[in-house]
């Protein structure tokens, strides 16, 4: 299964794709996606909107994790990330894929093992975990690696706990 993990704001939105076959986790690709701040915001979130749109085709993941919305002391700030959440969600129904959020204290719990983690030990875990030979460079891209991860992580919790239906995926 791949996941597709996003990191969103509006300066710059981090991707992360990863595998997850037989209890195993890969990395396929990471990065991030830059919008200029000369730009107009809607430029911004039409260059996030393209380029999320164009990853998501070529890597058709199964499913979409994006880090929810933490709301801080700049509400103008959390109506940015707000906006740049919806235009990546746009992306992946525009191909019928699902979105699924996590808080940013669940993704930290899931990849670090504490809500309270640092970006550095979120950075340095999820390098850790994709077996990369070093940790991600941009704290932008390890988020949506880690989001990636959780996703992953739930979805097969989910799918071990599921009842087995009698006649259905069975033989």
């Amino acid at each position: 299964m791949l996941v597709m993990g996003i990191d969103p704001g509006v300066a710059n939105t981090g991707f992360g794709v990863v595998r997850a076959a037989g209890g195993q986790l890969t990395a396929v690709d990471g990065g991030v996606i830059e919008a200029p701040s000369d730009q107009p915001l809607e430029a911004r979130l039409a260059r996030i909107h393209a380029e999320l749109e164009k990853l998501i085709g070529w890597h058709e993941p199964a499913a979409v994790a994006l880090e929810d919305l933490y709301y801080g002391r700049n509400v103008r700030s959390a109506t940015a990330v707000g906006q740049a959440r919806g235009v990546a969600m746009l992306a992946a129904a525009q191909q019928q894929i699902r979105c699924f959020d996590y808080t940013p204290q669940a993704v930290k719990m899931s990849v670090c093992g504490s809500g309270r983690a640092a970006k550095v030990q979120v950075q340095q875990m999820v390098g850790t975990l994709l077996g990369l030979p070093k940790p991600p460079e941009s704290d932008h891209a390890a988020d949506a690696l880690a989001v990636a991860i959780c996703h992953a992580a739930h979805a097969r919790t989910a799918q071990a706990a599921a009842p087995v239906r009698p006649g259905i995926g069975v033989g």
